[in-house]
């Protein structure tokens, strides 16, 4: 290939097994120099027929299935699929479920956008205390969702009408703990990173995504948000008791690597409020007690009447929604998964063009991707 400069055109493949492309995934690019000219995303390596599985299983049992979508958002995915399965099927809440399922969401997007910002850092060079830092602060949230669901990561914890099971004694008491210290440790990642001269150097005007072309491409969830857009499908549609809690949504108006970092950072306060406000109002009482359950009883075998829903939820990376067909059957006739980490990647080249290769780097790291989201 000839360049217009009469130069030759470098080919050249990231991945799959690069360090920075966070699992087998492969960006083949086209270089002038070290601008990029062309760059195509390769996916599929960890396609694991998680569609065609949940069309032969029970509705119940694809739980464990959605765990291993955004391994890091485990909770989130769950939420997603019982969302779908109680409007299949006119299922009814409890109120303590309600409230639980709430906390284990909104800690899953502290956690992920912890987890992604120290990742970000280490993607940009800043090898080892932001991502370390990361991850201790990573680890208090695990903790706690090791108590409750049993697992760390595959936590297949929330069901139709609730949550698999009601938390332990004192683990309220526990979480209040972690929110109510966690904004210190974000004022101090903050001190090292957000007036930091070299990363606003690395990351302002570095990999912008027009308003324009992250609506008409469906972009979702921070990377929506950082170009300026007002859209959070928990305000857009009020689901689950999001319309009881006080919060804003954070915007960009770049849409720069800059700004998906500092969108998120703003997205993990609001998170503590909700987590605050769904923490002083959760019902008391055991998972028995008639007021204080946590979850309602669904019968074990799930045959929802025949018809089709969508449902979604504002995961952390964006919409991620869940499509059931019913055809009268224990097993769902049609199911399909929104993912926002394939959506989101569809403007990675955009994104990329005419910047350095080390540039598309920390570009990639700011969409914020889950291989096993994006083959499923």
């Amino acid at each position: 290939m000839q360049s217009t400069s009469d130069t030759q055109l470098l080919e050249i493949s990231l991945g799959p097994q690069h360090p920075s492309t966070h699992g087998v995934f492969r960006m083949n690019a086209v270089l002038d120099g070290e601008t990029i000219v062309k760059l195509k995303p390769v996916m599929g390596y960890l396609h694991r027929n998680h569609e065609q599985i949940g069309e032969h299983t029970s509705y119940i049992g694809s739980f464990p299935f959605t765990d291993r979508l955004d391994y890091f958002c485990a909770m989130s995915n769950n939420l997603g699929l019982a969302l779908a399965i109680e409007k299949l099927g006119n299922i009814p809440v409890a109120e303590r479920g309600e409230y639980l399922r709430i906390i284990m969401v909104e800690l899953t997007r502290v956690l992920n956008h912890t987890a992604v910002t120290g990742f970000l850092l280490n993607d940009m060079g800043a090898f080892g205390t932001p991502l370390l830092y990361a991850f201790r602060e990573r680890e208090k949230i695990l903790d706690l969702f090791e108590a409750a669901s049993g697992s760390r990561m595959m936590c297949n914890y929330i069901r139709p009408g609730g949550v698999r099971i009601d938390v332990p004694e004192g683990w309220l008491q526990q979480a209040r703990a972690l929110v109510a210290g966690y904004p210190q440790f974000l004022d101090e990642f903050e001190r090292l990173l957000t007036k930091n001269e070299i990363i606003r150097q690395r990351t302002q005007q570095v990999g912008i995504l027009p308003k324009a072309l992250a609506v008409n491409a469906s972009i979702t969830g921070p990377l929506l948000r950082a170009t300026g857009v007002n859209y959070d499908v928990r305000k857009v549609d009020g689901y689950s008791i999001y319309p009881r809690f006080s919060y804003k949504v954070p915007l960009g108006s770049v849409g720069d690597v800059y700004d998906r970092y500092y969108v998120r950072i703003l997205e993990m306060r609001e998170s503590l409020k909700i987590l605050q406000q769904a923490l002083r109002d959760i019902p008391a009482g055991p998972a028995v007690s008639p007021k204080g359950q946590a979850m309602v009883k669904a019968p074990r075998t799930f045959r929802p009447p025949k018809g089709e829903v969508y449902s979604r939820i504002e995961a952390p990376k964006g919409e991620l929604g869940f499509f059931l067909t019913s055809d009268g059957t224990p097993q769902p006739y049609r199911y399909h998964i929104r993912a926002p980490s394939f959506i989101n990647l569809t403007v990675l080249e955009d994104m990329c063009l005419g910047y350095k290769v080390a540039d598309a780097i920390i570009i990639l790291g700011s969409i914020d991707i889950v291989l096993g989201e994006v083959d499923r």
